[in-house]
Order: C-alpha cells, then structure tokens, then sequence
C-alpha cells in the first residue's frame, strides 16, 4: 500500500512535523556498519562479531558502538583509547557509507508523501550529520528532508530531548504539533522527554520488544504511519494524548 497523507492546510493540519529517526526506522545500515565495525576490529587482531550481534549495538553514536564492540570481546576501551579507536571507525566507515545501505520498505513513498502534503520532515539521528547527508542526497531524498539534526550537533543525544526540541526549533514547530517514529528505547525515550507523541516501527534495531518501547502506537511498517498519524491526531483532540505539551511530562502507551 502506497503511503498517503491528506493535503495540510495552514496551521491547521496534523501533523505540521514528523521527526524520523534514521538507522533502523528510515534506512537498513547494518551490512555497512558491521562491515566497518569487523574491519576496525581486525586492525588490532580482534575476531569479528556477528552481524546479528552488531545489530543490536547501534543506535547511540559512533562512539558507543566502538566501546560496544570491543567490550564484546572483552577489551574495555576508554579515554584516549577509545577517542583513537572512534576517530579510527569514522575514517573505516566513512569510506562506504551506502555501499550495502538500502532504504526500508515504504521509506521513499512515506517521506515523499508526507513532503509532497506540506508535512515537514526532520531526520534526528545518533549518527554523524555529515554522515546523514550523504547518505540522504545518495537515496535523492534531501529536497523532501527540510531539518536533520546529527549526533555531533553539540546538544545531548538521545534519549534526552534535545535533539528533538533542536529540530522543531528550526522548522518552527510546536511539539504538540508534531511526531516521533522511531525503532529504538532511544528514540521514544526522546520522544516522551519532550514530549510529544511518538510512533515505535517494528522491525528496528532493538533486542526488547517493541511494544515495551512506550510509545503511542506501534506499526509493522513505514506504510501504516499516514494511517497512525490519523489516529494520534484523533487521539490528541479526545484526550487520549496531551494536546499540549504542558499538560503532561510524557504521553501514555495506547
């Protein structure tokens, strides 16, 4: 099913925003990161890991995935050791960034959809900014990403807030207004800080399942999210979420 979003209209539609988190809800970078990650490993002897078992270390930066990986094989990296090995696995991964990298099921058609219906589309991630970019103009979907918002863009990664509040900030827009959809405990743990409402995709890049994540709704795929937004939207105007964010710290699991 295509995703499809109604035509906003000013200030009155819903949502004015959504925030998409990257690795694991719009795009599928575990065969180039564990690549990169057994490739830093091997520089120092290290055996590699399964890519099963990469998979579930990413979604908190560069720089914990490295700690991650190494502790697996019981090194424990810290200091200047680890800063070496960061700066170490930026240079490895930089160099193929979408060389296996594909785009999720329903993440061009959503992304397009939701830009083409006057929906702004931010793009909060762990990862390196410059990172995001290149591999967001590789799949042609910069023109419809107005706001993204990296891990080294000096405000406090997720799951605090900041990020989130950073990019609304930019697009002007109220957090009540506006969506979260992502994969990881990360993601809506952001979310709730804010808070706003919060879509959790299964599927992602997290061991726990994705409905202890806390989010409001929960879908199977990018393609149900028009359709999850439609329901936020009626959630929020009945009460079942706050239709401000003053009125609660975090929004309750559906």
């Amino acid at each position: 099913m295509s995703a499809r979003f109604p035509q906003q209209d000013g200030n009155d539609g819903w949502p004015q925003a959504i925030l998409f988190d990257l690795d694991g809800t719009l795009i599928d970078s575990v065969p180039d990161i564990a690549a990169a990650v057994n490739q830093l490993l091997a520089t120092e002897g290290v055996l590699p890991l399964a890519v099963d078992a990469i998979r579930l270390m990413i979604g908190n930066g560069v720089r914990k995935l490295v700690e991650k990986a190494f502790d697996a094989r019981d090194i424990a990296l810290e200091g200047d050791a680890l800063r070496a090995m960061t700066d170490r696995m930026m240079g490895i991964y930089g160099g193929h960034l979408t060389g296996a990298t594909q785009l999720m099921p329903g993440a061009r058609e959503l992304v397009t959809a939701c830009a083409g219906a006057g929906v702004m589309i931010g793009i909060v991630t762990n990862k390196p900014e410059g990172f995001t970019r290149t591999i967001v103009d590789h799949f042609g979907l910069t023109s419809s990403v107005r706001v993204i918002v990296g891990g080294d863009s000096g405000t406090a990664r997720k799951p605090a807030p900041d990020m989130l509040l950073h990019a609304l900030e930019q697009m002007k827009v109220a957090p009540h207004r506006s969506v979260m959809v992502g994969d990881s405990p990360a993601d809506i743990d952001a979310a709730r800080a804010v808070p706003m409402a919060s879509i959790a995709v299964r599927g992602g890049y997290t061991s726990m399942p994705v409905e202890q994540l806390g989010a409001d709704l929960v879908v199977d795929g990018l393609s149900e999210v028009p359709q999850a937004t439609e329901r936020l939207g009626m959630m929020a105007r009945y009460g079942s979420i706050p239709a401000d964010p003053r009125r609660a710290r975090g929004c309750p699991s559906s």
